[in-house]
């Protein structure tokens, strides 16, 4: 209570200017998110606890008893465009009690299931394989329609509104059930409505997919992703969003949900998020494979942040096969003046071009490619590599490779060890309760705006109990854990 009585609160009260009004603004976000506190996410559960509890009694503190509507209105109309702002003032009213110092930022993503079901399921392969065929559909049937009409048109739609006319003029009456012979141009007015209206459907399928895989109809933001609960054990897609947070302390400072499963895309605009939200850039940030990009080093640097990225070839490159392995191209011998490799049986690797791909965020990875002339009579052809080509061929990002060597370093340094292992105590258990103590494992609400909503609140009231939990066992203002050495 007293810390959410040091927020403010104008913002929202601006909203509520009619005196009639039973229940302050303050006092309904109290409420709900001592309810989360409690595990209650439901606007009824919070109806009933107020009714019942005596310490939403007192949070109440003489207001009457909020029903589940009011809740839930004030959640949406009110709460969804503001919660970031008070989520932000209790970042920064925490950084004022010495909890947090904006030094280390801990990131990691989680796939929590969205209030949709699960076999309404629209896939961006199949509505562009139909909408090809309609396509053609269309076409053959204006082919058709200009022979029979002696009329040749641009667009199915001007068919349509010529049909129309057509029909208007001749009073054709249109007719339908059983024993009824329809009429030629009833039929074909009927079978161009039919593509017409098709065609529609795919283009606003089209519209909400916007680049993703797959959404449901009754979430579209949500998009069908593989998750570790799987209720009918077989690996199926559930639809979903990938919670992104950031971690500073053990307590929760940055959040976004995004509609792609991968974590590598969400790098840069959730730390963007995070830096308009504070005004500041944290300078380290911890993550794991992941998250490893050139796209994503490169903005880091920038940024002058300090990636402690894990590698995606880390665990690999531990292993005994990798370091006996001389046919990498890691282990070949590069000559930077001459811009050439050299392989294990002496012959070079010479430059032969750059290959340039975009990324999803549109950002060019540049890969010099290099090949040698011949493998023919090399004793090491077959271990080398099992191209059909007769010839090595390498592609290389120097840029890539050295940032990777960077962030390589910087993990295996002493600060690096620790930050890792923090970052598996404190970003992770930070899920850990949210989804196993807090049974939270799906969303309530629907659209992307309301599931962030209801994980902001979540958060808020992850981070109070972290704080009071704290006090509680004398860890305040201990922003790390210590390696502990037997």
């Amino acid at each position: 209570s007293e810390l959410c009585d040091e927020l403010d609160y104008t913002k929202i009260c601006e909203k509520y200017l009619r005196k009639w009004r039973k229940h302050s603004p303050k006092t309904l976000f109290k409420i709900i998110v001592y309810g989360y506190m409690r595990k209650l996410f439901s606007s009824r559960a919070i109806e009933e606890a107020c009714n019942r509890d005596i310490c939403f009694m007192w949070l109440l503190n003489d207001e009457p008893t909020p029903d589940h509507s009011t809740i839930t209105r004030f959640m949406d109309d009110k709460l969804s465009s503001e919660i970031e702002d008070l989520f932000y003032q209790l970042i920064n009213k925490l950084y004022e009690l010495g909890e947090i110092r904006f030094e280390n930022l801990f990131v990691d993503g989680t796939k929590i299931e969205a209030n949709a079901n699960r076999y309404t399921f629209v896939w961006a392969n199949a509505v562009k394989k139909n909408a090809e065929k309609l396509y053609q559909k269309i076409e053959l049937f204006m082919e058709v329609l200009n022979d029979r009409y002696m009329i040749k048109l641009s667009s199915p739609e001007e068919y349509l509104s010529f049909l129309g006319n057509r029909i208007m003029y001749l009073n054709t009456v249109f007719v339908s059930g059983k024993g009824k012979r329809k009429t030629q141009i009833q039929r074909d007015f009927e079978q161009l409505e039919e593509y017409l209206e098709r065609k529609n459907k795919y283009k606003e399928y089209f519209a909400i997919l916007d680049g993703r895989k797959s959404f449901s109809k009754t979430d579209t933001d949500a998009t069908f992703m593989r998750m570790k609960e799987d209720h009918m054990l077989n690996g199926q897609l559930k639809p979903g969003y990938n919670v992104q947070i950031g971690v500073e302390s053990e307590y929760i400072v940055g959040i976004g949900l995004f509609p792609k499963p991968t974590d590598v895309t969400t790098l840069i605009p959730f730390l963007e998020r995070v830096k308009k939200g504070y005004g500041k850039t944290i300078p380290n940030i911890i993550a794991d494979a992941g998250y490893e990009s050139e796209e994503n080093y490169v903005y880091l640097e920038e940024n002058n942040q300090t990636p402690y990225i894990k590698p995606q070839n880390y665990e690999l490159s531990k292993t005994r096969k990798y370091r006996n392995d001389e046919f990498r191209v890691e282990k070949m011998e590069y000559n930077k003046d001459g811009n050439c490799y050299t392989c294990k049986n002496g012959q070079t690797l010479k430059y032969i071009y750059t290959q340039t791909t975009k990324s999803t965020n549109g950002y060019e990875i540049k890969k010099d490619v290099y090949r040698n002339e011949s493998c023919a009579g090399c004793p090491y052809r077959y271990k080398c590599h099992k191209s059909k080509n007769d010839y090595r061929t390498v592609k290389v990002s120097q840029r890539f490779a050295e940032k990777r060597e960077n962030s390589r370093n910087n993990i295996l340094s002493d600060i690096g060890i620790l930050l890792r292992m923090n970052r598996s105590i404190q970003v992770e258990g930070a899920f850990g309760v949210i989804k196993e103590d807090y049974g939270f494992r799906r969303f309530l609400m629907r659209g992307k705006k309301k599931t962030e909503t209801q994980f902001f609140l979540l958060s808020f009231a992850y981070n109070i109990q972290k704080y009071h939990n704290r006090i509680n066992v004398n860890r305040v203002g201990m922003d790390l854990f210590k390696k502990e050495i037997a």
